[in-house]
């Protein structure tokens, strides 16, 4: 009987961010660890471009060109710390820094299994929450950061 290779649940998942340009260890000293309650954008699409061959009439070949980098969005409730709309208002001030971040997803005994990396992020977007009288939800805010670059890691492999 083969072992099965089951999915992991897309709900346990923590973000680090740190100054791009960083060393390891002082990243690793000084990340923002924050836990959010989304994360989308990991995604990454290559454009090609088309050749047509003289003489080959019934097919086109397709070269790599350049890679796309959709930006990531992160969702998570308001609380007492204004860490995200601050990095996202020093860039109103012109004092803003970029930062590297991780994206670790892990399983069910909170060991990291896959690690998604982006470089020389940049806040693009901030969204204040939405008020109702009228519900009981929570204030989210929401950050989009527009990057130069996704990879992913090997397992566990944390800047």
């Amino acid at each position: 009987m083969a072992d099965r290779d089951d999915p992991f649940g897309a709900y346990n998942f923590v973000i680090t961010l740190i100054d791009s340009g960083s060393s390891s260890t002082s990243a690793q000293k000084g990340g923002a660890v924050a836990g959010f309650s989304e994360c989308s954008g990991l995604e990454v699409s290559m454009q090609t471009e088309d050749y047509q061959e003289g003489g080959n009439n019934s097919t086109t070949l397709k070269f790599p060109k350049h890679m796309n980098y959709t930006n990531i969005r992160l969702k998570r409730g308001i609380t007492a710390s204004d860490d995200l709309w601050q990095w996202f208002n020093d860039f109103i001030d012109g004092k803003g820094k970029r930062k590297d971040g991780t994206i670790i997803l892990r399983d069910e005994q909170q060991k990291a299994v896959k690690t998604w990396q982006f470089k020389r992020g940049i806040p693009v977007k901030w969204t204040g929450p939405t008020f109702n009288a009228m519900q009981s939800q929570m204030a989210v805010q929401e950050l989009e950061i527009a990057h130069e670059g996704l990879k992913l890691a090997p397992a566990g492999a944390e800047k």
